[in-house]
């Protein structure tokens, strides 16, 4: 049986200020669209769910994130994911440019958890916390050919 994955979800707090996060650092926006329904309800289980998405896009046309704020059932605030806890971690990408990246992600107020290291002169890399507490890991090929 074949195999495809086709995106990432994330529910977030402010839809509009998580798309601008990720469209700054170079993600496009594929789609947007309110959700609701019996098939919502369904492919979801959540009674009554109800929510804004938009689909965004890597640049490379390969990765793409699914971004949905709740508008029913009530969006339930949870304490920001740690590194080492079990289950959805965060979401990784490469750049070209770790520092212009991260002077994108500072105009959003999100900040390295403690700052970028260097991994064995192979990649910069960085966790920071962007919009809604999402965990984003962003790294830098060296010596890329």
């Amino acid at each position: 049986m074949p195999i495809k994955l086709e995106n990432v979800g994330i529910a977030v707090r402010d839809l509009e200020e998580t798309i601008a996060f990720f469209t700054d650092l170079g993600l496009t926006v594929l789609g947007r669209d309110t959700v609701s329904g019996e098939w919502a309800d369904t492919a979801v289980g959540l009674d009554g769910n109800h929510a804004k998405i938009a689909v965004l896009q890597t640049p490379d046309g390969q990765g793409q994130l699914e971004l949905f704020e709740y508008l029913h059932p009530d969006a339930i605030e949870t304490e920001p994911t740690l590194p080492n806890e079990i289950g959805m971690h965060r979401v990784a990408f490469s750049v070209d440019d770790i520092d212009a990246a991260l002077e994108i992600a500072a105009k959003h107020g999100c900040m390295p958890l403690r700052g970028v290291a260097n991994y064995q002169d192979v990649y910069k890399l960085t966790y920071l916390r962007g919009p809604s507490g999402i965990l984003v890991m962003l790294a830098q090929e060296l010596n890329k050919a």
